[in-house]
């Protein structure tokens, strides 16, 4: 058998890096590397990321999440409340921990949930909606995904402001999630029981990450200083449990290094910087939807961020931009891969349910952005 290539492994692993390490080199042709490059380079945002990924990592462990789709899912139900319950697992979750820790936890379950229920055939609209739930509810915190902390942190937003903005859009989420989980969910009673039933693995553990949690949404807030949170999560779990450490996603930390360093490179060649400063003028909103179906929601953040001062569109642009294509959202293809590795999978089925689903909500909520954006 022929070994794999380590570069070509390392591309199919990481293609969102390497996008963004290939766009910071080109833009350093332009505007030479110097110690201006560190002023690109917001500490605070990657500070914040990397606290609550590990953070995420220590509730995750601690069996959490697990524990309470069980406890919501035992007993006999409607098949359209198990739909529903498993679309909404995602959704809420997602505002705290994360769009990807949310899909990484709860769709594995839900097939297990509906293979043992004899549902299969649910398989693909409920993967769907849940990928679509964790987008989408992510928004409605500055926590919920790498955008929103960073242009939480670059617009010096209040949570008024934030939530001012994005609520609308997160509850009409809910409502059009919450009704197609119940139109597709199907009919009949179904009795859920689960072979082996998670617990909680240390409540000592769990009360120090909760503690951990509540510094970081301090912190966000700006009533802790990042420095100050950063050097005691890290030196709490090094004492708990430093294995979590190992955990936390460096390469996503060094994808906004890269793009921090191409954005502000790009805002250093005025022809560029004219032009996209233009685009964003005529529609900040359009514009970085348009964007994020390209080169995805988080580097869009990252790119336009410069380029304007309406950070309502921006903003609103970016979150429901995470709606669309595949890689709109690189949360959704954690889903993708998770369907893929089935037997059964259709690929197919899957991606027309995918962009049937994805192109009507991203209508509906760009619309919605619009009034709201003004």
């Amino acid at each position: 058998m022929k070994k794999a290539n380590p570069l070509v492994s390392f591309l199919r692993r990481e293609p969102v890096f390497s996008i963004a390490f290939v766009c910071a080199v080109i833009s350093a042709f332009w505007v030479k590397p110097s110690a201006a490059y560190l002023s690109y380079i917001d500490l605070r945002v990657l500070c914040l990321l990397f606290c609550l990924m590990a953070v995420v990592a220590g509730l995750q462990e601690a069996g959490v999440f697990l524990v309470l789709a069980q406890k919501l899912l035992s007993g006999e139900l409607p098949v359209r409340r198990i739909a529903l319950i498993l679309m909404i697992l995602p959704f809420f979750s997602s505002m705290l921990v994360t769009n990807d820790v949310a899909l990484i936890t709860f769709v594995p379950f839900a097939m297990l949930v509906l293979e043992m229920v004899d549902r299969r055939n649910l398989i693909i609209p409920v993967v769907c909606l849940q990928t679509i739930a964790a987008n989408l509810g992510s928004m409605a915190t500055p926590v919920g995904n790498p955008q929103n902390l960073f242009l939480y942190a670059k617009f010096q937003l209040s949570m008024g402001e934030f939530l001012a903005l994005l609520l609308p859009i997160v509850a009409v989420s809910f409502v059009v999630l919450a009704a197609a989980s119940l139109y597709f969910g199907g009919k009949g009673h179904i009795r859920v029981t689960f072979p082996q039933r998670v617990t909680i693995t240390s409540i000592k553990r769990l009360s120090v990450y909760l503690l951990l949690f509540v510094l970081c949404l301090l912190s966000v807030s700006r009533v802790l200083h990042y420095g100050i949170l950063t050097a005691i999560v890290i030196v709490t779990l090094l004492l708990v449990k430093p294995a979590l450490l190992r955990q936390v996603d460096y390469m996503l930390l060094c994808t906004f290094v890269c793009f921090f360093v191409f954005s502000g490179n790009l805002g250093e060649i005025p022809a560029v910087k004219d032009f996209l400063t233009s685009i964003m003028a005529k529609s900040p909103l359009f514009c970085s939807a348009a964007a994020s179906q390209v080169i995805s929601n988080v580097p869009a953040a990252v790119l336009l961020s410069g380029m304007t001062e309406n950070w309502k569109g921006l903003l609103a642009g970016v979150n429901v931009g995470g709606l669309g294509t595949p890689v709109a959202s690189l949360a959704s293809l954690i889903s993708l891969k998770f369907y893929l590795r089935r037997e059964d999978a259709q690929t197919g089925k899957y991606i027309l349910w995918f962009t049937l689903a994805n192109v009507v909500g991203l209508v509906v909520l760009l619309t919605l952005s619009a009034f709201l954006v003004g």
